[in-house]
């Protein structure tokens, strides 16, 4: 019985000695107790959407153990993103959702906060745009549209969401490739995905520009005809061909992602984009991406960091030829 003993407290010192010079994270995932997710929107948005369901699987996969969304609207994410840079400084337990039209919006807007001024850790979602006509319109195919934006760039009405957001840039990438003047687009900005719907189905402009989503209803219908997708490939489950297979060579992603605070430590950072990657590599993401309609697009940190980058020179120099841009 003595020799038993002495063995247990001899395997008990040993196991100590190994805990204490081994990482805890060999041993078990951390689980981050609480984080503050900002939607620099207003409620019921793309960006807030993102928000509540990162919430809703962070949670759900136990790699957070409480998470709060806030909503802060104004100016493309430029209000919400001042405030984000003053509130996270530092902080390891706060993050924002961004995304293209932020990038858009702080170049138009002249705002004195930027993306360098946050931490990229992941990007999350990538929603393609489709250009859609009235079903009554003459403009059969992708490349009858080309030819009227090239033969009158000025008569051609587009359609589409805020003024220097991702539908602005599709169409002065598109006038660009149909050997138009981007300057010259007649482009008008709706607020609202509604407020561009009912101009299509009104017949009051020439070509719509949105997130396949969002007409996806009238699609279907054949209220309004969808001449192609702004994607490097197809929309899964959808039967719309892409611009560059019908030989326009622009592509358009409406990324979203998620930014930490500046001057975060690398060991909040490491923790913040573990579990991240935790959520977006699950089961329950794969459901929400797949209910949302929205196409996996994950990037890293390092990754979305790069990407970020040549994204604001991308959209800079678009904007710059429509002039929204210096």
């Amino acid at each position: 019985m003595f020799e038993l003993n002495r063995r247990r407290v001899i395997a008990a010192f040993g196991a100590a000695a190994l805990l204490a010079s081994t990482p805890l994270s060999a041993f078990a995932q951390e689980v981050l107790p609480e984080l503050k997710i900002l939607a620099p929107a207003a409620a019921g948005g793309g960006w807030d959407s993102a928000a509540r369901s990162l919430q809703q699987v962070l949670t759900q996969t136990g790699a957070v153990r409480s998470v709060q969304v806030t909503n802060v609207a104004g100016a493309g994410g430029t209000v919400g993103l001042a405030q984000f840079v003053n509130s996270a400084d530092g902080s390891g337990s706060d993050v924002m959702v961004g995304g293209l039209v932020m990038v858009g919006a702080i170049i138009s807007n002249k705002s004195p906060v930027n993306l360098s001024q946050v931490t990229p850790l992941a990007r999350l979602t990538g929603d393609p745009l489709v250009i859609v006509v009235p079903k009554d319109s003459e403009l059969k195919t992708i490349q009858d549209l080309a030819k009227a934006v090239k033969d009158n760039t000025a008569g051609t009405l587009w359609a589409g969401g805020s003024a220097g957001g991702a539908d602005h840039i599709l169409a002065a990438l598109f006038a660009k490739a149909a050997g138009a003047d981007p300057a010259q687009i007649n482009y008008v900005a709706f607020s609202g995905g509604g407020e561009a719907l009912a101009a299509m189905l009104g017949g009051r402009v020439t070509a719509g520009i949105s997130g396949y989503g969002e007409f996806e209803g009238q699609i279907k219908s054949g209220d309004l005809r969808a001449l192609a997708v702004s994607s490097p490939e197809r929309f899964a489950g959808v039967d719309v061909p892409t611009l560059k297979e019908q030989g326009i060579d622009v592509e358009v992603v409406n990324w979203r992602g998620l930014f930490a605070g500046p001057n975060i430590s690398a060991e909040d950072k490491a923790k913040l984009s573990g579990v991240v990657e935790k959520a977006v590599k699950s089961p329950e993401w794969a459901e929400v991406l797949k209910a949302r309609g929205w196409s996996d697009y994950y990037a890293n940190a390092d990754e979305f960091a790069t990407f970020v980058t040549s994204e604001n020179t991308r959209v800079h120099d678009v904007l710059k030829t429509i002039g929204l841009a210096d």
